[in-house]
């Protein structure tokens, strides 16, 4: 059977067998050596590397194409192989490409409500030769989308945007930002929402990186003066926004999650071998905290995978996904925490790549509880839409 995922169509009916493939040509492509070097100094180096990482893997043997229809590009499959994807390249050392994490958020909403879009654009997504910016927050709607303000007025065949986006994630390096906007008046709320595919480079769009705490340029502000958007560009029909905001919301919800417990797993065992290199023995409650921190990586794990599942059978994914988010923060910030406290000293003031890096996933770690929902806001939407529990009484 052939090594090459392009020419074995077997793969994209059976995820085990896909999975035995593509470990094996991970353990064994010499190309791939040079990805699993880390030491990149920004964003802009490191998901420039990512993208290399992605046409590399798809000009091998197509095997980060495994899991989208091949209408879009790909070589069929569905979440499953993706999963399969996240976990053998953490395995192996690799980076799961950070453009992925938009990927899993945005194409499957294109896919799904404006196929000629996908056609048109996500080949290249997958491929690693553009990626996209997911622009909903503005400065007075953060997790309250449906009160955005961005404007969209349609005249003729185009649509005339105007307004500021805040917080929009890979938008200093994004080709295409998938925004929402407001096409009703403010008053309609949700109901007034459309969602426009917008090229960066069309006059009017301006780009400001916004910095985090470790210098990274991982979000930024996006201002929109008068842009021309042709109405072909439109996610789905007029005022359903809304609707594909929800859609991709599993996605982010259950995609990431499994992400996330990938790249956590190498991680844990990357963090145990650097601090066992440290002088000295292990401090009081090391081993406890390191058991504490994998069973919550676990968890986060056996959760995203009932999510992945439903999501490939085809199930639409209800406000349940909150929990796979709340379950994503606590393990994603409990394990830099570990980081923070065992490196000691070294984890403020060593240079060396690998703490370098642990630093600044550190502070990013921070957002983990605000970005895409807020913990209580996830909370709430269990207790109100899950549980049923009764509202609280007004004073």
């Amino acid at each position: 059977m052939s090594e090459n995922g392009a020419e074995n169509t077997a793969y994209a009916t059976d995820p085990d067998e896909y999975r035995h493939a593509l470990r094996r040509h991970l353990a064994t492509a010499p190309s791939l050596a040079r990805f699993r070097e880390r030491g990149h100094k920004s964003t802009e180096e490191r998901i420039t590397s990512d993208a290399r990482l992605m046409s590399h893997l798809a000009a091998e043997g197509g095997w980060n194409l495994y899991g989208w229809p091949t209408e879009i590009g790909g070589l069929g499959g569905d979440e499953r192989h993706r999963g399969v994807l996240y976990d053998e390249l953490s395995r192996s050392g690799l980076p799961v490409p950070e453009p992925h994490l938009l990927i899993e958020t945005l194409v499957p909403a294109v896919t799904k409500f404006s196929p000629h879009l996908a056609r048109r654009h996500a080949a290249a997504f997958l491929r690693g030769e553009e990626w996209w910016g997911q622009c909903f927050s503005e400065p007075e709607a953060g997790s309250d989308l449906a009160a955005l303000r961005t404007k969209a007025t349609r005249q003729a065949d185009h649509y005339v945007l105007s307004g500021q986006k805040l917080w929009t994630s890979h938008g200093a390096t994004a080709t295409r930002l998938v925004c929402l906007v407001r096409t009703g008046t403010t008053e309609s709320r949700h109901r007034g929402l459309s969602m426009l595919m917008v090229d960066v480079d069309s006059p009017g769009v301006s780009v400001r990186p916004i910095a985090l705490a470790s210098g990274d340029n991982e979000l930024a502000e996006i201002f929109f003066d008068d842009v021309i958007v042709p109405a072909d560009q439109l996610v789905g029909t007029e005022g359903q926004g809304w609707a594909v905001a929800m859609f991709l919301l599993q996605y982010e919800r259950a995609m990431y999650a499994w992400q996330t417990a990938s790249v956590a797993l190498r991680r844990i065992t990357e963090l145990r071998r650097l601090v066992g290199e440290l002088p000295g023995p292990l401090p009081d409650g090391a081993r406890r905290r390191f058991g504490a921190c994998y069973v919550d990586i676990i968890t986060l794990r056996a959760r995203s995978s009932q999510t992945v599942r439903r999501l490939a059978a085809g199930d639409t994914v209800g406000p349940e996904a909150s929990v796979d988010k709340i379950l994503l923060a606590s393990a994603e910030q409990g394990l830099h925490d570990l980081a923070r406290d065992l490196l000691g000293s070294d984890f403020l003031l060593s240079d060396s790549a690998a703490v370098r890096a642990w630093r600044a996933d550190w502070w990013y770690s921070r957002s983990a509880t605000i970005l895409g929902g807020s913990a209580e806001v996830q909370r709430t939407i269990l207790a109100d839409h899950v549980l049923e529990l009764p509202k609280e009484m007004a004073r």
